[in-house]
């Protein structure tokens, strides 16, 4: 009889200690240390074949240009802004984990995904949070009606293995991994030790069958994934479901895929009906804009391969204290804080004494360096209370000593200016010869530093 032994297991982060602990010396969350039983490992002599790891019969090492390459066999969602997140459809026999905030809209998502999917395939949906009846409630009110659709609700992983085995589905959905449980471990439902047997277990299911998985996974305060790190690393790809809670407006991000670029997002909106597709997101975030209004600035923002126009927007007011505040929703505070610093020191705008109010409008968030000019001109335009010309728009990394660096994908980002009816970009002078080829219909205003770019404005 295989010995076992009493260790303990922080839920936070899978920390493992001989003793109890208040404190998790490694992720410092308080009172998260659960008892588990931990025994000797042993072999199942039966173990079913989605159970063991099948191997190529290769065992000496291959000469790199001996290997062949195989194009991934890939299946569309029916949803294009699915399919860019998830680098062009769905990847046979991949793991996909999508996370988000409880009511956001991750379950309708898939079971719309399921409602095409089993058009012309077979999909078995296993809940382990609502009951069929729960669930045809719902596919009721998305219109979803198929024959190839199946509803399991089951929490255990043998009975779930049982029913993979019998129907070789070609999607499987899990909603939620936290309630999923292996029988063979002593351990409480959504725990380290369960979560992290049950992504191995789908994981092999995944491989072995060439079966494409979806994992929901719940979100924690701090935003992500419940369960240790390690389950993040497991799968092929993780995706977040965003969106505010009094806005209709849905992103999903990709985080990390082995299949496509990571950093990818798309864009839903949430009706009555469901999630609909919005194609250009831009628009979107552009569409409630006021003319002649000071503060405000527009942005090309790459997110992953697709370029987005968002409007920055800064409200700098005299404070009534000591010290200035300075507040940023959907945007870096720290770097916010930064490029303050350099408009004051080589810009010329006293700015100590003023509070600053920054924000990135649709809900979005945006942190890559070349949207530092637009929050520049921003803050600019309300300090001095001078407006920005509508149809321009601001590309632009800033540098301590107050230059404008060149940024990456300036080709395609002129062009979605152009296309939404912009007139004038300004941009980085080391971007000028690769911004040529995009620049009819568009003017293209190069700018060496950030003085000369306000000089160029007011």
């Amino acid at each position: 009889m295989a010995k076992s032994r009493i260790e303990y297991t922080c839920q936070n982060c899978g920390y493992h200690s001989a003793s109890y602990l208040g404190r998790c010396p490694n992720c410092q969350a308080w009172n998260q240390f659960v008892e588990t039983k931990k025994e000797a490992a042993k072999v199942s002599s039966k173990a079913t074949p989605s159970r063991r790891m099948t191997t190529t019969g290769i065992r000496q090492p291959q000469h790199l240009k001996e290997i062949t390459s195989t194009k991934e066999n890939r299946t569309s969602t029916q949803f294009d802004e699915l399919d860019r997140v998830l680098g062009g459809g769905a990847v046979k026999g991949s793991l996909v984990l999508l996370g988000g905030d409880p009511g956001i809209g991750k379950s309708t998502l898939l079971l719309q995904v399921c409602g095409e999917l089993a058009q012309k395939q077979t999909v078995l949906y296993v809940s382990g949070e609502e009951s069929p009846t729960q669930i045809k409630m719902r596919a009721q009110r998305l219109e979803i009606d198929s024959e190839q659709l199946y509803i399991y609700s089951e929490t255990d992983m043998s009975e779930i293995r049982q029913q993979v085995n019998e129907m070789k589905p070609d999607f499987l959905i899990i909603d939620s991994i936290q309630t999923m449980n292996e029988p063979e471990l002593d351990a409480v439902v959504g725990s380290v030790t369960q979560v992290k047997e049950v992504t191995s277990e789908l994981m092999k299911i995944a491989k072995n069958d060439q079966i494409t998985v979806f994992v929901v996974g719940h979100v924690t305060k701090s935003g992500g994934i419940a369960g240790p790190k390690i389950l993040e690393h497991m799968v092929d790809t993780v995706l977040y479901f965003e969106g505010e809670a009094h806005h209709a407006y849905r992103i999903i991000r990709s985080v990390k895929n082995r299949f496509g670029a990571a950093n990818e997002i798309g864009m839903f909106e949430m009706k009555g009906e469901g999630l609909a597709e919005v194609k250009n997101p831009s628009a979107i975030f552009l569409d409630e804009r006021l003319p002649n209004s000071t503060g405000s600035a527009v942005v090309v923002s790459m997110e992953g391969t697709r370029p987005i126009l968002v409007e920055l927007q800064a409200l700098v007011t005299p404070t009534a204290f000591g010290n200035a505040k300075r507040t940023s929703t959907g945007l870096n505070t720290h770097r916010v804080a930064l490029i303050m610093a350099v408009l004051e020191k080589r810009g010329g705008l006293l700015l100590q004494n003023q509070d600053a109010f920054l924000k990135a409008t649709g809900g979005v968030r945006l942190d890559e360096p070349a949207i530092d000019l637009a929050i520049a001109v921003a803050i600019a335009s309300s300090y001095k209370e001078k407006e920005i010309n509508q149809t321009d728009c601001f590309i632009g990394e800033i540098g301590l000593t107050g230059e404008i660096r060149r940024v990456t994908q300036i080709e395609d980002r002129i062009k979605e200016a152009r296309n939404l009816g912009f007139k004038r970009v300004y941009i980085p002078k080391n971007n000028l010869k690769e911004s040529l080829r995009q620049s009819e219909g568009i003017e293209i205003v190069p700018v060496v530093s950030i003085q000369q770019a306000l000089n160029y404005l007011f």
